[in-house]
């Protein structure tokens, strides 16, 4: 006899299917604050315009750009090995990444809205043989769908901070019956393996962070070197992936450190580059110059924030500056990613809030690779420390480098655990394809 299903799962999918005529107007919502592209609304409801590609089909499933980032290495590696893969995600700004990145005959949808109706017909339409989610992605609707289908089932690179393995403890019925719909997780580290298991699931790995094994972000070298005789010898500092209210605490700490580097330039890269106007205004509000990346705008002498508002270029704007200021950390955001920094070589400076990225930030603490800012006021002083001590701001850089280079592997590791779900021919060809 099949489990019941707790109480509160049914209520969740009742009134999803309920609200589900709702979501239409959510999506209109969302679309005018530049949350959704109008054309692509019948993803959001489980439709898709692509026919399914014969042969085997791997969905994997990441909400936003830093999630999409990590698997890109394991969606290369599963193509070269001959399958089809279909990548979901939920943000405008990942959809783009995907657009740009993803390999040849891989597909991108938006993933469907959370409700019984729209999990279910995409599923249906797609078929997929194995499905995985990303980290974090728990919902209800997909799992409970997913547990009545025979269709393997797996967390990728998982993580469960404090805060959320407390939440789901005080559900046990509610997280037993949730977290058995998965048939592996793979954990981010041995600390979140440890939740997971508490939380009833069935089998648990620890293949690493897929989040080590990215690769070092490229510029484009005219480009670089084209801004770098613009900046010419002055002091650079960038705050990078910054979310709403993490801008105006930039703009505090530049002003501050202006007394001490008074030809501080400010490269400042928002997490969604849509919001370009929104911090233009501000910055001129405060008084300042300022020069946007997408009007091909010029650094001269008089320029003092240089508005890095395009996709894909991080690996350009992480060379242009020795110590940065990692964004969604003063917010609730969770942080972001520290790996592609660390592998260029700036100097890290973040604000408390990183569950996103616990343990890799936590080795980078112990070892001195980053450091930590508990208070917005306390930004300037961080932030000039190290500008004012290059060789610091270097030995941070280089022992952060080294960390990440010692994480790697989970790639690998990953490939080896999914081989009996994804029915390759050999181990040999998925332990080459991670190597290409």
């Amino acid at each position: 006899m099949a489990e019941q299903q707790p109480i509160l799962i049914r209520i969740y999918r009742s009134l999803a299917r309920a609200l589900t005529p709702l979501f239409h107007v959510l999506f209109w919502l969302r679309c005018r604050s530049g949350k959704e592209i109008p054309g692509r609304k019948d993803e959001r409801f489980g439709r898709g315009e692509e026919s399914r590609p014969d042969g085997t089909l791997i969905w994997i499933h990441a909400a936003s750009v830093g999630e999409t980032m990590s698997v890109l290495p394991l969606i290369e590696a599963l193509s070269r090995v001959g399958k089809n893969v279909l990548l979901t995600t939920v943000t405008v700004t990942a959809a783009e990444l995907a657009q740009s990145r993803l390999p040849a005959g891989s597909i991108h949808q938006f993933v469907p809205f959370d409700a019984p109706g729209p999990v279910a017909r995409f599923l249906d339409h797609w078929n997929p043989d194995l499905v995985m989610v990303v980290e974090s992605e728990v919902w209800p609707c997909l799992f409970v769908e997913m547990r009545a289908r025979s269709t393997p089932f797996v967390l990728l690179n998982g993580r469960l901070s404090d805060s959320s393995h407390k939440s789901w403890s005080r559900l046990p019925r509610v997280s037993g019956y949730i977290f058995n719909c998965l048939d592996l997780v793979l954990a981010q580290s041995t600390a979140d393996a440890a939740r997971f298991r508490k939380l009833g699931c069935l089998r648990v790995e620890t293949p690493g962070n897929l989040k080590f094994d990215a690769e070092e972000p490229m510029a484009d070298t005219a480009d670089l070197v084209a801004l770098k005789e613009q900046i010419g010898a002055r002091h650079v500092w960038l705050a990078a992936l910054t979310h709403p209210g993490e801008e105006e605490i930039t703009l505090q700490a530049f002003t501050l450190l202006q007394q001490e580097f008074p030809e501080l330039l400010l490269v400042l890269v928002p997490r969604h580059p849509a919001r370009a106007d929104e911090i233009r205004d501000l910055v001129e509000q405060q008084g300042l110059s300022i020069s946007l990346r997408s009007d091909s705008g010029f650094i001269d002498g008089q320029t003092q924030v240089y508005l890095g508002d395009t996709l894909g270029e991080m690996g350009l704007y992480y060379r242009l500056a020795p110590v940065t200021f990692l964004g969604g950390s003063f917010n609730d955001a969770g942080g972001h990613n520290p790996v592609e920094a660390a592998l260029v070589g700036s100097a890290l400076v973040t604000g408390p809030n990183v569950s996103n990225a616990r343990a890799v930030y936590k080795d980078f603490w112990i070892a001195g690779a980053s450091v930590r800012v508990r208070e917005p006021e306390n930004l300037a002083a961080a932030v000039g420390k190290l500008l004012g001590a290059p060789e610091e701001a270097q030995r941070q850089s280089h022992e952060a480098r080294a960390l990440v280079e010692a994480g790697r592997g989970a790639l690998q590791n990953t490939l080896t655990l999914l081989e009996p779900y994804v029915t390759v021919e050999t181990e040999d060809r998925l332990r080459e394809a991670a190597h290409e």
